[in-house]
């Protein structure tokens, strides 16, 4: 078998067979197929495409690149989340231990943000001292005695899609939606979950910028899902505006410590809501979403949710008294609330836009080795379909410098436009894929 007839074959419109896969994933692993090999066989997947058969063969075979957990010992189901990536999106602070304070376990191994996309490990670390490098053992263990952990992704975890991901960044193949879902499933089937509830986020600030590209991602991801033996349902939710009001990575913490303890905002509140009772139906903890939301919403109420985040913090050796006292959190040295300069209805607050100048202040990276800022970030005051008044408060910047505070103001405002008719507010779902 060579790695030229394989690139051959896709170029002219073949299906790769599993062990034409296996060789080719294998050998780039193992750095015996070049990376221009490589780099024109993935050209030919963006042009040609792939079936689900094929794009399941990629992720199984990234996935079996490296370390493949086995969660059996847990002896219940263990469900996974993963967001493809949203502005606001602090949704697993939330979710993650409102499901594992019903009673089913949450495995989660998490990234960091790279560009307008936040990270939920990047917001874990504002805690000081909390862990994100926990080993497949120490995942394992925690997973066994307290039913949740949150930890970044294992170097041996999926090798393959992290060599193969370098490779997509610079050759212009990054937007294929077959190469996309293999490279999510691969880590999610190698972190061992048996469960995934997929957050497809679609719109203006999300990778999908439209409903169609959202709607094939997520049936081809749940397809690689049942085709792997793995129960999984996929969300399209609203990426056209922030969710929540929070961006930026302290401010983030702080509004999901607010949501577990009753106080958060409306939006972020159902999404969470909604995402955990998918995944309460995923892991035959409830027996349809009427249920699992009543089930996460007392866990909210009752206070066991606050507390399985606590011991969370704990566990991971986070200095717990930074979310009893979220005021110890990073603070920005400059504060500014901005007032909307017309009197009208919101008809758009750009995602894109705001994420972008969120990570101009620092809140995220440009490159993967840039340093971040704990305490910069934003908060949008109100969403699209609410009237507002000339001079009232519209969004809050928190900056470390105050030229960066000016060119967040600008980039900021020209993300908004407003209506005098009255306009609809979005929706924070668009279905589902199961």
């Amino acid at each position: 078998m060579r790695a030229v007839d394989i690139i051959i074959k896709k170029r002219d419109g073949g299906e790769l067979n599993p062990e034409e896969i296996e060789f080719f994933v294998k050998g780039f692993t193992q750095g015996e197929i070049p990376d221009y090999q490589v780099s024109a066989w993935a050209m030919a997947v963006v042009l040609r495409g792939m079936t689900d058969q094929e794009a399941t063969d990629l992720a199984m075979a990234m996935a079996h690149s490296g370390e493949v957990l086995d969660l059996s010992k847990i002896g219940r189901i263990v469900v996974d989340k993963h967001s493809t990536g949203g502005v606001g999106d602090k949704t697993t602070l939330v979710v993650g231990p409102v499901v594992s304070a019903c009673g089913l376990p949450v495995g989660k191994m998490s990234g960091r943000g790279l560009g307008f996309s936040g990270g939920t490990i990047d917001k874990m670390e504002a805690i000081p001292g909390f862990r994100v490098n926990l080993n497949p053992q120490q995942f394992i263990d925690q997973l066994c005695t307290l039913g949740i952990v949150v930890t970044g992704q294992s170097a041996n975890l999926a090798p393959a899609d992290g060599k193969l991901y370098a490779l997509r960044d610079v050759t212009g193949t990054v937007q294929s939606i077959p190469l996309i879902a293999s490279s999510v499933m691969s880590k999610k089937i190698a972190s061992g979950a048996q469960a995934i509830l997929l957050d497809v986020k679609v719109g203006s600030g999300a990778f999908m910028e439209t409903l169609e590209k959202g709607q094939q991602l997520a049936r081809l991801m749940v397809s690689i899902g049942k085709l792997s033996n793995r129960r999984v349902i996929a969300v399209l939710s609203d990426m056209n505006q922030p969710l929540g009001e929070a961006v930026g990575n302290a401010i983030e913490l702080k509004e999901a410590i607010q949501t577990l303890i009753g106080n958060g905002p409306q939006d972020f509140m159902e999404h969470c809501l909604a995402i955990s009772s998918y995944m309460l139906v995923l892991g035959n903890l409830a027996g349809d979403l009427k249920i699992g939301q009543e089930m996460a919403e007392q866990a909210l109420m009752k206070g066991s949710a606050w507390k399985r985040f606590r011991e969370l913090v704990i566990a991971q050796n986070g200095d717990v008294r930074f979310v009893d006292e979220p005021d110890r959190l990073p603070k920005a040295g400059y504060i500014e609330t901005v007032c909307s300069p017309h009197t009208g209805f919101i008809a758009e607050v750009n995602a894109r836009k705001v994420g972008e100048a969120a990570v101009e202040l620092g809140a995220g990276r440009s490159n993967k080795a840039d340093k971040i800022d704990m305490a910069v970030g934003v908060e949008i005051l109100h969403k699209v379909g609410e009237k507002i008044d000339q001079g009232s408060p519209l969004f809050v910047i928190h900056a470390s410098q105050k030229e960066k505070l000016a060119k967040a103001k600008e980039d900021i405002l020209s993300a908004y436009k407003w209506s005098e008719e009255k306009t609809a507010p979005l929706p924070l779902f668009y279905g589902f894929v199961e």
